[in-house]
């Protein structure tokens, strides 16, 4: 089977990169995905930054961030993950980290970086054009993770 560079997407609320939910690929393609249980720390009473969420679903559903950060680097550690560049994909890693005063143990570069011979800008057309040709959603991670890695076997299938 090939073997796929990783890709993450997390989706945020409305506060600073607020993380909700995140998904990230596997070496074989596989791909995890959990909600995210927010830190007390993270929102206050008089906030409503869930996004699609309920409170109730993310404490219910989701892992603690600890538990995220731990399977992550089960999976992860000490490499560098691709995202589509198109969000708070950073700011929401951070906030995940931050919250126990750890240093991220990943990097982030953008996907479009693992395709010389295309630019960005043809990069994310090709992306938007894959998110409807498999009818998926652009602000769900596991949706953002399966069309990267649709779009890395297209590109290198091609060369």
């Amino acid at each position: 089977m090939a073997d796929y560079p990783g890709f993450i997407a997390i989706e945020t609320g409305d506060d600073n990169g607020l993380p909700l939910a995140i998904a990230w690929s596997l070496p074989d393609g596989r791909i995890k995905q959990t909600l995210i249980q927010p830190d007390d720390s993270w929102i206050d009473e008089d906030t409503n930054v869930m996004g699609a969420y309920s409170i109730e679903e993310l404490e219910s559903l989701g892992l603690s961030p600890l538990d995220v950060i731990r399977e992550l680097e089960n999976d992860h550690f000490s490499e560098t993950l691709y995202t589509s560049d198109n969000g708070d994909d950073e700011a929401a890693l951070a906030r995940l980290f931050d919250t126990y005063g750890l240093d991220p143990f990943v990097e982030l570069a953008p996907a479009p970086v693992l395709y010389e011979r295309i630019g960005a800008s043809e990069w994310h057309r090709l992306r938007s054009d894959t998110f409807s040709d498999l009818g998926l959603e652009p602000m769900r991670p596991e949706h953002e993770v399966e069309v990267m890695l649709s779009l890395h076997h297209r590109l290198t299938e091609e060369d």
